[in-house]
């Protein structure tokens, strides 16, 4: 029963943004720190960005200043924003709320 779901990727220009979400069921994101990660081909697995049970954030050197990750614990969904969108940021989003993973989305961002 417990679940993470990712939506809000697809498609967008270099410079646009996008706002992917992570809904959960089964558990309550209120009370968990939740991660974003993204994977690209070829390259590492990278924590992008946090927010802690305590509503703390941190974000990779990579995308500060143009990702935001905030909670609305109503709806049980953590969100990252991302503007100003570069085509290195091109990979497939995960959400966690540790140990529960999302199935990921893809971002694709064309120069």
């Amino acid at each position: 029963q417990v679940q993470l779901v990712e939506s809000g990727g697809g498609l967008v220009r270099a410079g646009g943004s996008l706002r992917l979400s992570c809904a959960a069921s089964g558990i309550s994101l209120s009370d968990r720190t939740v991660d974003w990660y993204r994977q690209a081909p070829g390259n590492q697995r990278e924590l992008v960005a946090t927010i802690a049970n305590t509503g703390g954030t941190n974000y990779a050197d990579s995308v500060k200043g143009r990702f935001t990750i905030s909670r609305d614990n109503a709806k049980n969904t953590v969100y990252l924003q991302m503007n100003s969108l570069k085509p290195e940021d091109t990979a497939v989003y995960s959400c966690r709320a540790w140990p529960v993973w999302g199935q990921g989305t893809q971002v694709t961002v064309s120069s």
